[in-house]
């Protein structure tokens, strides 16, 4: 393709949907201030179609927006991005580029999702997941929490946890066990690397309820101890049939039809994870520090977060609302510091975690080991599963060398 193929309007379109003003913009693909033109001033002209841009400049246009190379050269610009229903119910303004982050996501999400699909398709073994929208919001809670649990197998609430010494050997084992019903689950909130990830604040996971090939993805930059939540109430998300992005619990009352879903899984989540009886002899608290210690006591020995338990004392009455929104914002301004210290921390490391280990950990084994099978049986090439995957073709072989069964170098097919 030429750059005279380019039709302007689809700049203008891909810089918008990113969030970035001209100025920005313009430091990011590299223009430079001239005597007859501001950098802004350039990249206004290129948008007016008044200036052709090079192809280096659409390369790092590409970079900047968040966007493939390809869609600069679209005819038109497209729709928005299907996120599915929007269940995020918070008073706080996301920025202009998380949330481009956030479409972006959405699409790649989407592209591999799509791809999974066609793989079911063509799986003469693969069956319908039944559950995939046979819940209705309708449903009481302890009658919906005991269908989750039920399809969980867990019949005994103290027994997992017994099992659990932490936070994350919870959300392992409730892991296992979703993908166990067929449904994928993925750790994703970034575009591939840390300058591109996403903050729980803008979204903690997405579901996507297809019948053929459902698929959770929960934000790993949140709190480990989260994960847990997110993933049952993603999945009770599968379970009503609704597809779209999730944010964080919040005191709003729920008066849209999207918000009534949300509170719903919420809910649900929160008594599949912390049932209520567990809670009936907690005598009320009525201050944030209160609200703190019962929180912290409770996560211990659930192996949830504090956030999770507070917004439980909170549902059930145990909590003031004044209260649990102190808390609630303790707790928040808590992760952001433990967050940045985190950062500081990898920055003076010299090595980091194994590179295949880390990504096998976020696709999880149902979506390798679909995917790997598939390609041990040449129903799919080395290019095609690297798209499932997130990575390079050159890197596919790696991440199954970890995995029974499906080790052992195979050469690359490039189709």
């Amino acid at each position: 393709m030429l750059v005279s193929d380019i039709n302007p309007a689809v700049l203008e379109w891909a810089r918008t949907t990113a969030g970035l003003s001209y100025e920005d913009a313009a430091q990011r693909i590299g223009l430079s201030d001239t005597q007859k033109a501001t950098a802004a001033e350039k990249l206004e002209a290129i948008e007016r179609g008044e200036r052709a841009p090079t192809p280096a400049q659409l390369n790092k246009m590409a970079a900047a927006y968040y966007r493939p190379l390809l869609s600069l050269y679209m005819s038109e610009p497209p729709r928005r991005a299907d996120r599915g229903e929007d269940f995020r119910t918070t008073a706080e303004l996301v920025a202009p580029d998380e949330a481009a982050r956030l479409d972006a996501l959405v699409r790649d999400v989407r592209a591999r999702h799509a791809i999974l699909q066609d793989m079911m398709a063509d799986d003469e073994d693969a069956e319908a997941r039944i559950f995939v929208g046979s819940l209705e919001i309708t449903v009481p809670i302890p009658a919906a929490a005991n269908r989750i649990r039920n399809a969980l197998g867990l019949v005994d609430d103290n027994g997992i946890r017994k099992r659990a010494s932490k936070p994350g050997d919870l959300f392992a084992d409730l892991r296992r066990r979703v993908e166990a019903l067929g449904v994928f689950v993925i750790l994703l909130g970034d575009l591939g690397n840390y300058r591109t990830a996403i903050p729980p604040s803008v979204f903690r996971g997405f579901a996507v309820a297809d019948r053929l090939a459902p698929l959770i993805v929960i934000n790993d930059q949140d709190a480990k101890a989260a994960w847990s939540f997110t993933l049952i109430h993603e999945l009770v998300h599968v379970f009503v049939g609704s597809t779209g992005v999730s944010g964080a619990p919040t005191t709003v009352p729920p008066n849209t039809p999207t918000a009534r879903v949300e509170r719903f899984c919420n809910d649900v989540a929160g008594e599949v994870l912390l049932p209520t009886d567990a809670l009936t002899h907690i005598q009320p608290v009525h201050t944030a520090n209160e609200v703190l210690t019962l929180a912290g006591a409770l996560a211990e020995v659930w192996k949830v977060s504090t956030t999770m338990a507070a917004y439980r004392l909170w549902r059930t009455g145990k909590a003031d609302t004044n209260a649990y929104r102190e808390a609630h914002h303790i707790l928040t301004e808590q992760w952001r510091l433990n967050r940045q210290r985190d950062k500081e921390k990898a920055k003076d490391q010299d090595t980091g975690p194994n590179f295949y280990v880390v990504r096998r950990h976020r696709l999880g084994d149902a979506l390798i080991n679909f995917v790997g099978r598939n390609l041990r049986a040449d129903a799919v090439t080395h290019t095609t599963a690297a798209k499932v995957f997130g990575v390079r073709p050159g890197s596919v072989e790696g991440l199954l060398a970890g995995v029974p069964g499906l080790g052992g170098a195979r050469p690359a097919r490039g189709r």
